[in-house]
């Protein structure tokens, strides 16, 4: 069994060449990434990274300010789109592939589903948002199966709640209270009645809001608090069979967006339907709430769930000097039990560029907490296209500002992706030689979560307890473990600071035993799996394994046992 190494990338921005991108622009101006742009050499360089999975982000119709009415699509106003490209997360219909993405409109579904062949074809798999909590306020399917009814088709509007209802009415309260609900158009938007907007915004929505979303109503009366999943709710009808649809297409996961403002009822009922109707399917779920947790694994049945309020957020610290190394033990201890099931991760769509200048302004800066993120356990580990590259998300693009991430709603061009793929090889020619050598870090990383038999499936010991803060190991900075097996030991230590350290390490007695390693006097070879070197290293409880760790960087000892 691999480890899971996920791949994240918009289509839009992936594929999209053009140098000359203004800000705001349109599809016309800025061009777009297409689904035929991933090609099957663009896969083999994602695979050669150490990817396993690839995530498809955006790949559902959602709303724009791009006409395709010619292709029967109909047109959003533009009051209720973000940028002008739009959210990928306001579905416009669940059931179609977003148009932007096919050379030929008419057949977009085609193209993305050879885009899933392309995939499984070069060794990889495919995971693709599900959004279960909200749709675009002009949700307008055009590609509903036979026998599925549109969402709200037949609510009763006149209810803020009823249990077949899809929405939440809000009765004769205005959408553009406090909003510009005109924007370009020669008429303002409107909504009777007024609906409840996807961020449990129950009144007229404001900037801050998802103003372009409403929320789906899955059995819960907000107003009461009542819980009514007894007949089974008209939308876990409806999301199942969206779930289904996809799964039939050969998708291999969902990553399901922000799954705490769904009930865990939902899921308890629906996954195990999908993973009987499709074995091997994965759930992957954004959630940001530690003390329900294990209620989504357990109940809910997900395999995976976001670790951001959790390590992402430690890591973070640690690398700007707001809190010591040492508290990555504690934030480990707390889902010790769950840490398998916890997806690790330093940059995605929603957090900040790692080189940006309001994170660590160097993306050589993250490599001791990308050690540490990778190669803590056997759970997934995700990086973001760019992310190895050193991408910046210092763009004005448009709607997003200049904000340190890469914008989800703008056509848009990503300097380091349009030169890593260069004349299309993906020979990265054109990247700079400090690009070049944090790409081979990255690879050579991932890669030895598989290649490594202690990072793919063995066990995991911390050192912070056994190494206190002395002259010999500065325990705000550094931070060490033991991965191993029955057959491979791992002695991984990395260093937070800004400049090299030289630290003893001590192994204590209990994680001998702990992996059945029999202590000796007699020094053993132990190889730098990150650098290559090898050096001769007591590996016993008396004698400290001492070495010099590299600056905001770390090493991984292989011991011969």
């Amino acid at each position: 069994m691999s480890r899971i190494i996920i791949y994240q990338l918009l289509p839009r921005l992936f594929g999209n060449s053009n140098a000359d991108c203004v800000a705001g622009g349109t599809i016309r101006q800025n061009g777009c990434g297409k689904f035929n742009d991933i090609t099957p050499k663009a896969l083999r360089a994602i695979r050669n990274l150490g990817a396993t999975h690839v995530w498809y982000t955006g790949v559902i119709e959602h709303t724009t300010r791009t006409c395709y009415q010619q292709h029967g699509i109909a047109a959003d106003h533009p009051a209720i789109v973000k940028g002008e490209a739009g959210s990928p997360y306001a579905i416009k219909d669940y059931y179609d592939n977003d148009p932007d993405l096919a050379v030929n409109v008419d057949k977009r579904r085609d193209e993305f589903k050879a885009l899933v062949d392309r995939t499984h074809k070069a060794g990889l798999k495919v995971i693709m948002d599900f959004i279960p909590n909200h749709v675009a306020r002009h949700y307008n399917s055009d590609n509903t199966p036979e026998g599925t009814y549109p969402f709200g088709e037949f609510d009763d509007k006149n209810a803020f709640f009823a249990g077949h209802n899809n929405f939440y009415y809000l009765g004769n309260q205005s959408y553009g209270c406090n909003l510009d609900a005109k924007e370009c158009a020669d008429t303002e938007y409107s909504e009777e009645p007024l609906r409840a907007t996807g961020n449990d915004c129950f009144g007229a929505p404001s900037r801050n809001d998802w103003y372009d979303t409403v929320k789906l109503n899955y059995g819960i009366d907000y107003r009461t608090g009542n819980r009514i999943f007894t007949p089974v709710p008209n939308t876990w009808v409806k999301m199942l069979k969206i779930l289904q649809y996809w799964a039939a297409q050969g998708i291999d996961g969902f990553r399901c967006d922000m799954v705490e403002m769904t009930p865990v009822e939902f899921w308890a009922w629906a996954v195990p339907k999908i993973k009987e109707q499709f074995p091997g399917i994965i759930f992957i779920g954004e959630i940001y709430q530690p003390h329900i947790y294990r209620l989504f694994i357990k109940q809910g049945c997900f395999d995976y769930l976001y670790d951001k309020v959790g390590l992402y957020d430690t890591l973070r610290g640690v690398m700007n000097g707001q809190v010591s190394a040492n508290d990555i033990s504690y934030t480990l201890q707390n889902t010790a039990d769950i840490r398998h099931n916890m997806l690790t991760f330093l940059e995605n769509h929603d957090e900040q560029r790692i080189a940006s200048d309001f994170f660590a302004a160097n993306a050589e800066r993250a490599l001791a907490a990308l050690i540490v993120s990778a190669t803590v356990g056997t759970q997934p580990f995700m990086l973001y296209a760019g992310q190895e590259l050193g991408e910046r998300g210092m763009d004005k693009e448009g709607y997003s500002g200049v904000d340190g991430r890469t914008t989800i709603f703008d056509y848009w061009s990503i300097d380091t992706l349009r030169r890593w793929k260069g004349n299309g090889d993906y020979t990265g020619e054109q990247l700079t030689e400090k690009e070049k050598e944090l790409q081979t870090f990255y690879s050579n990383l991932l890669n030895l979560c598989n290649s490594s038999e202690a990072l793919r499936e063995g066990l995991f010991y911390g050192l912070q307890y056994a190494n206190p803060c002395s002259e010999k190991y500065d325990c705000n900075h550094i931070f060490s473990y033991l991965r191993g097996t029955d057959k491979e030991l791992l002695l991984i230590v990395t260093n937070f600071s800004d400049s090299d350290k030289e630290c003893d390490v001590t192994i204590p007695e209990e994680a001998f035993a702990f992996f059945g390693v029999t202590c000796t006097d007699k020094p053993r070879k132990a190889k730098d799996l990150l650098s290559g070197n090898t050096t001769e290293q007591p590996l016993n409880a008396y004698d400290a394994v001492r070495i010099t760790v590299p600056a905001n960087s770390g090493t991984i000892l292989k011991f011969n046992i």
